[in-house]
């Protein structure tokens, strides 16, 4: 137990211990409840840390009651809902097909899924949606949480969609939409549902706790999630999105506000129904090894497993694609294929380094250049958008520690 109360748990490899005091520093600086971060460099774990509650709520069971029990604590296999940190994991699926001469990038989407062209899309590319590119980040009639569930429901909502930009002109992130895009795209190619192809393609090789569309026997792992509030800055870390972001959100006509709101209302993310479907651009569940290892496999053998991609298709992932202002996020955002790159919206590693944020907390990234790989899930979520001062706090001290 830490100094401040807060039992920690795991170990970090020598040289690493910077992460575990910034950890460490999150619960007593920034109000984290519960937590773990994961680090592989060149395919070995350097760290390894969890901590705080299992549920944001302090309950001990699914209910979020405590049961005169007292709060469950957070264990090594605990795991959450990682929201938009999965778009990376839906990313890697498109690339590995590519890799493997299943799916051209070049090619029109209509190739694949003809009703796609409808409404001015016959030249939206498969690049296009990889890169926020496609111009469909909005639903003109939102999905009820059911309907969003159902993916023939999703498929058909964003296929009859006219794009709000010409598409491959411009860019703008497609908070919800990338769900629909990605998982029907998936299943036009392979014909299996995007969650049972990434299970027995990527989550299974790799030997990652990681899962779209959570099984039953996976159910009593994952906590309970929720908002959290913070102060304006801690350590000098702005903790909340910059005023720009949380006008544009507040705007109910804005494409910040429709995009975010293509499901209506928003689900409830403890949901058994909402964690058991298969939605892509937001409800992915994992450890946080589990999405560190998920990257380490990206860019390397991992503890004698094979790696994911080819050297080519890791360039194809962090090469810049989109870049500057966002039409959704307002502030400018840098895109590889299906991965924010580092940069002022989205700070990573380095320059090198290729990933994705999940609105409000949840972090996972690779940095191919120092062989570094990093993993970080909350059950408590703050407001920030895609560079959340406690993931960053953990960046800067695996920075540290690489001197």
């Amino acid at each position: 137990m830490d100094g401040n109360g807060t039992d920690v748990g795991g170990t970090v490899t020598e040289g690493f211990e910077p992460v575990r005091e910034a950890f460490l520093r999150n619960f007593d600086r920034l109000g984290e409840r519960g937590a773990a971060v994961a680090v592989y460099r060149d395919g070995h774990r350097v760290v390894d840390l969890w901590g705080g509650a299992k549920n944001v709520d302090g309950g001990d069971g699914a209910d979020g009651g405590d049961g005169g029990h007292g709060a469950a604590p957070w264990e090594r296999g605990t795991a959450q809902i990682v929201r938009s940190a999965t778009k990376g994991v839906a990313a890697a699926a498109l690339l590995l097909l590519h890799q493997r001469g299943e799916l051209d990038l070049d090619a029109p989407v209509g190739a694949y899924w003809p009703e796609f062209k409808a409404a001015g899309k016959e030249r939206t590319l498969v690049r296009h949606l990889l890169a926020h590119r496609a111009g469909v980040p909005v639903l003109d009639r939102p999905l009820t949480p059911r309907e969003a569930a159902d993916p023939e429901a999703g498929a058909a909502a964003v296929a009859a969609q006219a794009p709000v930009w010409e598409p491959g002109t411009d860019h703008g992130y497609h908070a919800q939409t990338y769900s629909w895009l990605t998982a029907e795209l998936v299943r036009r190619v392979t014909g299996r549902p995007i969650g049972e192809w990434l299970a027995t393609e990527i989550a299974g090789p790799a030997g990652t706790d990681l899962w779209l569309g959570l099984p039953d026997a996976q159910a009593a792992r994952v906590g309970r999630v929720g908002p959290v509030d913070a102060p304006e800055t801690a350590g000098g870390l702005r903790t909340r999105p910059k005023r720009s972001v949380a006008a544009a959100y507040a705007d109910p006509g804005s494409l910040t506000r429709r995009a975010f709101a293509a499901i209506t209302p928003l689900p409830d993310e403890n949901a058994p129904d909402y964690r058991a479907a298969a939605l892509p651009g937001s409800n992915g569940i994992a450890t946080a090894d589990g999405l560190a290892r998920f990257y380490a496999s990206l860019i390397g053998d991992v503890d004698g497993g094979r790696r994911l991609f080819t050297p080519r298709t890791v360039e194809l992932a962090r090469g810049e694609r989109s870049a500057g202002p966002d039409r959704v996020l307002v502030v400018n955002t840098r895109f590889g294929l299906g991965y924010m790159l580092h940069g002022t919206a989205s700070p990573l590693l380095s320059p090198a380094s290729f990933g994705h944020p999940g609105r409000g907390g949840a972090l996972g990234f690779a940095d191919p250049e120092s062989g570094i790989a990093f993993g970080y899930v909350t059950n408590g979520f703050r407001q920030s958008v895609t560079a959340d001062p406690r993931a960053q706090a953990l960046v800067g001290a695996v920075r540290a520690a690489l001197g």
